[in-house]
């Protein structure tokens, strides 16, 4: 029974909006497969994944999204021997209700499968000798498909695995070396496969561009990019130093909006100077970058709402769904995101403080680990959890600017954890009640 309907109510949200739910990035990553061009941000291997399920308007990933969540959720359960039924159902519900997870798991975009491979990571690197080989390749597989869906994504991953290697040696064998190096080589899987579906859709073995672009953007916001027009534009001939008086406040408005970006040629005409730009300030002025990279990651920890760039207007996205799939603009202009406000300041009222109270509980059982020497299953999980939150806070806030959405896509999974917490806690105290004697 849970396995229907649990799915079911993951994808909730669209099913009660009529079509999987979009967003701004949508479109990008579904005209990867048509446009034969690699744009900034936009991962041509999740663009072939919707591509894949486009002719059942999209309702194959949404299944794929709710299935691929279950599975990972009842392995992460069984790994920690809870294994009644009831918890299942019990933290999914629970989850489903007070967290982002069923608008993720509803929505085409890559931000699901984000916190989905820190946990599959983590099994396959902790718990690698509980699970059968089938399972085994599946979380290397998937964990490598997460990886190469978002650049964002795959510098988490590695942050993870990077830090796993440091502590291994005292650890006390508690990570094998094996299981450590499973868990690498699915991001090398990973980049692999991003090159692989780059070359193929365009005829250029190249990584996905934009990575200055958008660390220009979060400069600009800083204040840095102003600094650096008013410094050098005397000197050198650069393509913004005219406009250095108008550039946007947020990078938002001049990377996305109709800003000097779109006159001087966007990407293609002003990615060279940005780059130039961004390299120069790092070196520069240093002390700016690490205290405006310091404010970026403590903001980007607290933005945890759910639904931003969802309850916008989406013209891009529209614009490529009507060119590339006249058939579905009917079920998309019908359904309920398109036609209502959904109210998500409402959700977040619940959403938000749920969010920030597993995140601040998840810190407090690492650091009572520690404190108390103990080294279990459950520190390590809240210590991977407590380092993907802050390397996704760290990655997200400097690269990008710091956003709701990118905090919104891991913070569930530190509910999850903290539930997993409550359960054993209950479980054992159960237990122990049954054991005493009469």
């Amino acid at each position: 029974m849970s396995a229907v309907a649990i799915p079911l109510m993951l994808v909730l949200p669209a099913l009660w909006n009529g079509y999987p739910l979009l967003q701004w990035d949508t479109g990008g990553y579904l005209a990867r497969w048509y446009e034969g061009y690699l744009v900034p941000s936009r991962s041509t291997v999740f663009g072939l994944y919707l591509h894949f399920g486009q002719d059942s308007n999209f309702w194959i990933n949404m299944g794929i999204q709710a299935l691929a969540t279950l599975w990972i959720v009842q392995l992460t359960l069984r790994v920690f021997d809870i294994l009644r039924p009831w918890p299942l159902t019990a933290i999914s519900l629970a989850l489903i209700l007070t967290t982002a997870l069923p608008w993720l798991a509803s929505t085409l975009l890559t931000d699901i499968f984000t916190g989905l491979s820190v946990l599959a990571l983590f099994i396959l690197v902790v718990h690698g000798s509980r699970i059968s080989t089938i399972e085994k390749w599946s979380l290397f597989a998937f964990t490598a498909f997460a990886a190469s869906t978002h650049s964002a994504t795959l510098a988490v991953l590695l942050g993870l695995c990077g830090a796993g290697w440091i502590a291994v040696p005292f650890l006390r064998g508690r990570i094998a070396v094996s299981g450590l190096l499973q868990g690498s080589l699915t991001l090398v899987a990973g980049a692999a496969m991003l090159l692989s579906a780059n070359f193929a859709l365009s005829g250029q073995l190249a990584w996905t561009p934009g990575g200055y672009g958008v660390a220009f953007g979060r400069m600009l916001q800083d204040g840095i990019v102003k600094r650096y027009l008013d410094d050098h534009c005397p000197q050198q001939k650069l393509k913004l130093c005219p406009y250095r008086n108008e550039l946007p406040a947020t990078a938002d408005r001049f990377l996305w909006g109709s800003s000097i970006f779109n006159t001087l040629g966007r990407f293609k005409g002003l990615n060279d100077e940005m780059g130039l730009i961004v390299r120069q300030s790092l070196v520069e002025y240093p002390l700016r970058q690490a205290e405006a990279a310091i404010v970026a990651t403590a903001q980007q920890l607290v933005l945890v709402g759910t639904g931003e760039g969802t309850n916008v207007w989406i013209g891009h996205t529209y614009g490529i769904i009507e060119r590339y799939l006249p058939a579905q603009v009917k079920p998309m202009r019908a359904a309920y995101q398109q036609n209502h406000d959904i109210d998500f300041p409402a959700i977040n009222r619940l959403h938000v403080p749920v969010a920030l109270g597993s995140m601040l509980a998840v810190a407090a059982i690492f650091a009572m680990a520690i404190w108390r020497r103990r080294l279990d299953d459950l520190t390590l999980l809240a210590a991977t959890v407590t380092l993907a939150l802050l390397g996704n806070a760290f990655v997200c806030g400097v690269i990008s600017g710091p956003h709701d959405r990118y905090g919104a896509r891991l913070a569930w999974v530190a509910s999850f954890v903290a539930l997993i917490a409550l359960v054993r806690h209950f479980v054992r105290s159960d237990e122990a009640e049954t054991s005493l004697p009469p």
